[in-house]
């Protein structure tokens, strides 16, 4: 039943998402319409892995050999579409419904959903993980993983069955229109290759709240990732609290930084850039947290100020429910 709630409310997501969506309230300067970002939308959403994605690109994270069942949803009634697998193995189960059979090595590899009656496609670019047994000593080659905390008794606390292998070559891999595997790598030292977690849920909220964003602010293309996954040897390394949603691939602190000076844009435009900005961000999220779909999405909010190494940042994170805190 608990699988059934999620799929009718990413559904509904999905359907919300294909409307129009109208503005949310702020303080600061008056609404400015996107001049050129796009949503990156297609004509019918695809459902996987209990979620549901609008999106052309989406990033599908699965072991080696895993299958997985891929549907169309919210599209024409009737129609026959077709998928087409870089690799492994496809079985067709109905004119909409497919079963992909992962390959056993890592790598990415793109499937690709078409419309016939349209040409419209969207992409699904599947990444084939590394197992977490090969990690069992803290390691995999060169790239220290470290230990993760025994989490048997933990709700809504899951350790990784897998982890990403992020290669020179693929590095920049979209897993959502706006977002790369790039952006959400751990900051320790290391050479290539390197490995993350990173869960599809976490892509689609930020994909929401970048569309929020763009309804308030011009132009902004992305969100900058200033902390993705982390590492539990880095998690441990920098001090922060063992239990970090950072190291379940669910969770990243982000601000809006359009002219790339490596802090929060001044969105009251007040002439500073401060936790008044970080707030204004954190808004728009808690103005969707009452709407039936945004259920799915529930996690941890937290505000942060600017420090002397640092602008202020939010954190956003899809654990399950309702946490907030403030660091002004």
């Amino acid at each position: 039943m608990i699988r059934l709630h999620v799929r009718f409310t990413l559904s509904l997501l999905a359907l919300c998402l294909s409307l129009s969506n109208s503005g949310l309230a702020q303080e600061g300067p008056a609404e400015i319409p996107a001049q050129t970002f796009k949503q990156e939308r297609a004509d019918f959403s695809l459902q996987f892995q209990d979620e549901v994605s609008p999106y052309r690109v989406t990033g599908m994270f699965v072991l080696p050999g895993a299958t997985e069942e891929i549907e169309v949803v919210f599209g024409p009634l009737g129609q026959r579409y077709e998928l087409a697998a870089s690799a492994g193995q496809v079985e067709a189960i109905d004119d909409d419904r497919w079963r992909w059979t992962a390959p056993v090595g890592a790598g990415v590899y793109p499937l690709t959903i078409t419309d016939p009656a349209s040409g419209q496609s969207s992409i699904i670019n599947a990444i084939v993980m590394v197992p977490a047994s090969e990690a069992a000593d803290g390691r995999i080659g060169d790239y220290r993983i470290g230990k993760y905390p025994d989490t048997s008794r933990k709700k809504n606390y899951r350790n990784p069955e897998g982890f990403i292998q992020v290669t020179q070559e693929n590095q920049h891999t979209l897993v959502s229109p706006h977002f790369t595997l790039r952006q959400f790598l751990c900051k320790q030292a290391g050479g290539w290759p390197k490995y993350l977690v990173l869960k599809t849920r976490l892509l689609l909220k930020l994909e929401t709240l970048l569309q929020q964003a763009n309804e308030h602010w011009e132009n902004v293309h992305t969100f900058t990732v200033m902390s993705g996954y982390r590492t539990p040897y880095y998690n441990r390394a920098i001090g922060n609290v063992s239990l970090s949603r950072h190291m379940f691939g669910d969770a990243a602190d982000i601000y809006i930084d359009r002219d790339g000076n490596g802090r929060m844009d001044d969105l009251n435009g007040d002439g500073k850039s401060n936790y008044k900005d970080a707030t204004l961000l954190a808004t728009l999220l808690e103005d969707m947290t009452d709407q039936p779909w945004y259920q799915p999405f529930l996690g941890g909010l937290g505000k942060y100020g600017t420090r002397s190494h640092r602008g202020p940042f939010i954190h956003v994170d899809v654990r399950g429910y309702r946490a907030r805190w403030n660091s002004p």
